[in-house]
């Protein structure tokens, strides 16, 4: 059943959001000196930045003082998460950026992912015909691919951007010479990621000052990091694909800088410098599905974020999910995920190298194949045959059930828009958190692990694996940067980081707020669950703790407990023309939302 005037749901919603602002939202956390506070919403005129670093999302807000547009400070925030977020995101990664270009009233995306080095082969991680262990490929130099991430910025730049790139790095550069405030979750990622960071000198000697974790409320500094912002200010993100920055980005990941007393088996990778002159950002068009009347576009493969989100939207869009119980809702919104996780682990992948039905896969015939195996009083059990999108028959599986691999939980994302409606959704990252664990020596970034994002061996015995190593090729992502337009116009951008959980935290926000009526910043906040096509939903303690868990039991639902899902952002343009950009009150310490002009029109 289809709700009616979705137009009036979405503009309630946004009242709600700016009631919420003005009066509910959580106090700012307090600052360091010199740092701005946090606050998880703002509402204001010229423009919005929400990010999860109260530095970052200042340096996106004073680019849109100056005048600059919504990819120029989506490029200043994602500089900045370099410096802040180094565990999460930086130049030795990647990402995928979604943009609304209010001019041309059209969405482009740039697929800026890491590619394997033309060397590669399926067997990538194995040896002897067995896969390595996951912990000896994530840090090593085997699962490095090449960074995506400053490519990415020219990319965006050349073809959206007013100012160049020289400008946008100063407050980056800025950052990471004067330093920024080290906070609760800074250092418990260290901590997390402490003992293999003492096993590089260079990644102890940064994030180990004086060989112990770093203090909450001391200052932060990376001179290196400023150092090397400073040289691709100067010479332009060439610089990290050919001369001596790539250079150290060829040896470092060869012979990987090992402290000679570590025990660690420490793999070298085989990038080579043509590996990095090779590497393309690739322009390509979005995914989009209509939903409530509305226009979802997000990102198409290599990623799986925009066919899996889509595909669960246009399942979920037979029901009228605002009438439901909460129960009932979250019953649907996790078979939804459980059986669109099915169909992605057989059928994406790099799309360079696989025949990827992206169309298919967003068809409502499709969805309603499949979304016939969703049943009011009983939960299915994963994991989950796969459907053929190319031959849909209602309530069929088609073949062998294929389990979601691992992927690592940290990643960042940030959400822009600026005075003339244009709007940036922008995940980026490094793998897992802390990526390889390896820093460039004197650079003062760590590199990726993303390339143990692909399957070490077939995910399943027999069935066809889009997602092996090959040379060149780019890894299957979760990250899902999704724009919300209605009649051509933005209503909606989030995206969050997390994994796999990525595709399920931005499926339960927008389902939450565009279904549910929840003002975006609580949509943000509600309590999270998971499903991944995987024996248990993982969920949050604000569901783990409900009597909302035992109503899923009976259904035949199971469950593990996850302290943490995500940390999503979000932007949203209200009825009278204001923007409000929202983010996370909690999760990661909470997240931060500015407005150019939060008290008025300028």
């Amino acid at each position: 059943m289809r709700r009616p005037a979705p137009r009036l749901l979405a503009l309630t919603a946004a009242l709600a959001g700016a009631l919420v602002s003005t009066g509910a939202a959580a106090p700012p956390a307090p600052a360091g000196e010199g740092t701005p506070a946090k606050t998880p919403v703002a509402v204001g005129w010229g423009g919005v930045v929400a990010s999860v670093d109260p530095d970052a999302t200042a340096a996106g807000i004073g680019v849109l003082r100056s005048g600059g547009n919504a990819v120029d400070a989506a490029v200043a925030t994602a500089a900045a998460l370099g410096v802040t977020e180094p565990y999460s995101a930086g130049i030795g990664g990647g990402g995928y950026f979604v943009h609304y270009d209010a001019r041309t009233r059209r969405v482009h995306t740039i697929d800026g992912r890491e590619t394997a080095p033309a060397s590669a082969t399926a067997a990538l991680f194995q040896e002897n015909g067995v896969p390595i262990p996951f912990a000896e490929g994530q840090t090593s130099g085997r699962g490095v691919g090449v960074p995506g991430t400053p490519a990415t910025w020219k990319s965006a730049l050349d073809a959206w951007g007013t100012r160049p790139l020289r400008q946008l790095l100063k407050p980056a550069e800025r950052l990471a010479r004067s330093g920024f405030t080290v906070d609760a979750t800074f250092r418990a990622q260290t901590e997390a990621n402490e003992a293999r960071f003492r096993d590089f000198p260079d990644t102890r000697k940064l994030f180990l000052p004086g060989g112990a974790l770093p203090v909450v409320g001391s200052t932060f500094k990376n001179p290196d990091l400023a150092d090397t912002y400073a040289e691709i200010a100067r010479k332009g993100t060439g610089a990290m694909y050919r001369g001596p920055i790539a250079d150290d980005i060829v040896d470092t990941v060869r012979r990987p800088p090992v402290d000679p007393a570590a025990t660690r088996n420490v793999r070298p990778g085989d990038l080579t410098a043509a590996d990095l002159r090779a590497y393309t950002t690739k322009r390509q068009e979005p995914t989009r599905i209509s939903y409530r009347g509305l226009d979802v576009y997000g990102m198409a493969p290599s990623s799986s974020g925009g066919t899996t989100v889509g595909e669960a939207l246009n399942m979920l869009e037979r029901t009228d999910l605002g009438r439901l119980s909460q129960a009932q809702y979250l019953h649907r919104f996790i078979e939804a995920s459980r059986i669109s996780f099915a169909d992605r682990g057989r059928w994406v992948g790099d799309p360079a190298f696989e025949r990827v039905p992206t169309r298919e896969l967003l068809s409502q015939r499709f969805a309603d194949a499949r979304g016939c195996l969703i049943r009011p009083d009983r939960a299915l059990a994963s994991p989950l045959a796969p459907g053929d999108p190319r031959d849909p028959q209602p309530c069929a599986a088609a073949g062998q059930a294929v389990p979601t691999t691992y992927e690592g939980e940290n990643t960042t994302h940030l959400t822009v828009a600026d005075r003339w409606g244009s709007v940036v959704s922008y995940t980026l990252t490094i793998e897992s958190t802390g990526g390889s664990g390896i820093t460039v020596p004197g650079r003062g970034f760590l590199l990726n692990n993303e390339l143990t994002d692909f399957s070490f061996a077939p995910a399943a015995p027999g069935v066809p694996d889009p997602n092996l190593p090959g040379p060149g090729k780019r890894p299957r992502s979760s990250m899902s940067p999704t724009i919300v337009l209605e009649h051509g116009r933005p209503v909606l951008a989030v995206g969050s980081p997390g994994g796999a959980t990525i595709i399920t935290t931005v499926l339960q926000t927008l389902t939450g707020h565009l279904d549910r009526g929840l003002p975006l910043v609580d949509a943000i906040a509600a309590p999270r669950a998971s499903q991944r096509n995987q024996a248990a939903t993982d969920l949050e303690p604000g569901l783990w703790d409900s009597p909302l868990r035992s109503e899923l039991e009976a259904l035949g639902h199971a469950f593990r407990l996850n302290p943490e899902i995500g940390a999503a952002t979000g932007v949203q343009r209200l009825p009278d023309g204001r923007w409000l950009a929202a983010a996370e009150r909690t999760r990661r310490g909470g997240g931060s939302a500015m407005a150019v002009h939060p008290h008025g029109r300028p």
